[in-house]
């Protein structure tokens, strides 16, 4: 069914990059909006970027904004966040979704950490 596997987190300094990776299967990708969603210990779940389905328009939290790319390849089923600039506070677990039929789906998250 539904599965989303995130990839490409790590350790970086701040004012390094790192490029995540989303591999979706199970549903016809191409039809649906994805989104990069992250939670931080002790805070609430926010969205930090969203694409549609064709991958022209975009949106960002204000947090990110100027720093972090979404994209999508709908021939490999996979959307990507690119992000530049990282900071501390950028520090947490980020996870791929989707929202199909009402329900939302998750990946199992990828850590990322922005420490010197």
């Amino acid at each position: 069914q539904v599965q989303l596997v995130e990839s490409g987190g790590g350790l970086v300094q701040p004012g390094g990059s790192l490029r995540l990776s989303c591999a979706a299967s199970g549903f016809t990708f191409s039809s649906y909006a994805m989104s990069w969603y992250r939670q931080a210990p002790g805070k609430e779940r926010e969205l930090v970027a969203g694409i549609i389905k064709f991958g022209g328009r975009t949106n960002y939290a204000d947090s990110v904004k100027g720093r972090f790319t979404i994209s999508r390849d709908n021939a490999k089923n996979t959307v990507y966040l690119q992000m530049n600039s990282l900071k501390p506070e950028d520090t947490a677990v980020y996870h791929c979704n989707v929202r199909i039929m009402a329900i939302n789906y998750w990946g199992q998250g990828t850590q990322v950490t922005v420490s010197s």
